[in-house]
């Protein structure tokens, strides 16, 4: 060990930036006007609650003080017997990371809905795609309502020895290092202010406070952002016959796909993005209405296009000739007798990318990251991923003996999700703007490439396994 007296400029200074922010920390300990907290979540859905039973559950963060910020008040979570209109499509990463904090036990006592099989379909052509594993023996996700989701990782939270929940929790301002402020002190630690006049400093704070991240805006990052002029409308719909309800269906129409996820063996969950008009004029129709436009939009046979039919048949024949068969036997969707009481609803559509995930003492999660459209149902599950990944490089710079704000094991994380989220959101872009098209062309070249990647099965597997992780 290298005597004090002889340390290297830059060892030093790193030890005096260290020494500096301990004397803060122990003053912001003794004199209590400032709460110390070595991680600060901001933001209590189901991404920040969830981010905070994994950090909990790290045993390497075990002697960490975690503060958990919740906007909203306490509440006491218990199961309705009205099946909520706001469901998630759970890939097994997901459902893995449950499985770890102990949340998925709870889930599995309340309800949730395996998925055996996905169809998806266009609309203006015979082409479609199906996902599923080998004789359907794996599920290929999990249809969990938000609420049952929620309770589950607050019940796990109820016993984290190491978090602190703060309800009706709502942020005036945050001082970050570096921001606001040119003093060498204030740069080891992050200082918020909440409305109510509390005071916290800590060494990390971590972003889960959704699309409109007041954690983000502080940091002062570029976001990418845009609106797709649609609404996703939701709803809880009562199938016309009791069925094996494992089916997820999603349908490719010119205004937008339209899906039904699976709930029990009578009802089904409804995702059904649509132009703004629209969405509002289907808002403002009677139950049997909308019914009758749901099934209309499930199973109207829209106009065909001659040379696209054509194009289609002829791949079908070289595919065939080579032993790759694409039209696998089609299910046939089921159709709509009711909606549940009260459970339409709708919530605009946009995609959003922060060009930076981390700056010092910082990580953004979850939609304050990230924001796509809901078509492949992959918006939580990849702030799940997120939710993985921090944890495991915050475990890493404990070992290493760095601080939790530390940019080379933030950067890590960044470089790692970004990697990952990426690709999937330009890919989700991309297919929401190739279905929004009725040109010949287009409509061709998606039924083609729908067509060709069904038939061949090592691509879906590889799409159904990068969608996973």
């Amino acid at each position: 060990m290298r005597p004090l007296g002889i340390l290297r400029h830059g060892s030093a200074l790193h030890f005096w930036r260290y020494s500096v922010a301990f004397q803060r920390k122990l003053h912001a300990e003794t004199t209590g006007k400032v709460s110390f907290y070595d991680i600060i979540i901001a933001g209590g859905g189901m991404v920040g609650t969830t981010l905070a039973c994994k950090l909990a559950h790290n045993s390497k963060l075990a002697n960490k003080k975690i503060l958990l910020l919740e906007g909203a008040p306490e509440r006491e979570w218990s199961l309705q017997l009205q099946y909520s209109n706001r469901v998630s499509a759970l890939n097994k990463k997901t459902k893995d990371l449950l499985v770890s904090i102990g949340a998925w036990k709870h889930i599995v006592e309340a309800r949730y809905k395996p998925v055996k099989k996905m169809q998806v379909w266009e609309a203006l052509s015979d082409s479609m795609i199906t996902f599923y594993h080998d004789n359907m023996i794996q599920d290929v996700a999990f249809i969990v309502e938000n609420d049952v989701l929620l309770a589950a990782v607050n019940t796990v939270l109820e016993s984290a020895k190491n978090v602190t929940v703060l309800h009706k929790a709502r942020v005036k301002n945050y001082q970050l290092p570096g921001k606001n402020s040119t003093s060498v002190e204030n740069d080891e630690l992050v200082y918020l202010e909440l409305e109510n006049g509390s005071k916290f400093a800590c060494s990390l704070v971590i972003g889960a406070d959704g699309a409109n991240s007041q954690v983000r805006k502080a940091m002062g990052v570029q976001y990418l952002s845009w609106n797709y002029n649609q609404m996703g409308i939701v709803a809880t719909v009562r199938l016309f016959e009791p069925t094996e309800n494992v089916v997820a269906w999603q349908r490719f129409l010119p205004t937008g796909p339209v899906a039904l996820l699976p709930l029990t063996d009578e009802l089904s969950s409804l995702v059904w993005s649509i132009p703004n008009e629209q969405a509002q004029n289907l808002l403002k129709l009677s139950e049997e209405c909308f019914v009758d436009a749901l099934n209309e939009a499930l199973w109207k046979q829209y106009p065909r296009i001659k040379a696209v039919d054509a194009s289609t048949r002829f791949l079908d024949s070289i595919l065939g000739s080579i032993l790759l068969v694409s039209n696998a036997v089609r299910q046939l969707p089921p159709s709509v007798t009711g909606v549940i009481e009260g459970s339409r609803a709708a919530f605009p559509l946009g995609f959003g990318h922060s060009t930076c995930y981390v700056a010092k003492g910082v990580a953004l999660v979850g939609d304050a990251a990230h924001r796509i459209h809901p078509l492949a149902g992959q918006g939580v599950n990849l702030g799940f991923g997120d939710i993985c990944c921090l944890s495991e490089m915050l475990s890493e710079a404990v070992g290493e003996g760095k601080a939790l704000g530390s940019l080379s094991h933030l950067h890590q994380y960044e470089t790692l999700r970004q990697r990952h989220n990426v690709p999937i959101m330009l890919a989700v872009d991309g297919l929401q703007k190739l279905y929004s098209s009725e040109v010949t062309p287009v409509v061709m070249l998606r039924s083609l490439g729908l067509q060709f990647t069904h038939a061949l099965n090592p691509v879906k597997n590889f799409f159904m396994n990068y969608a996973a992780v």
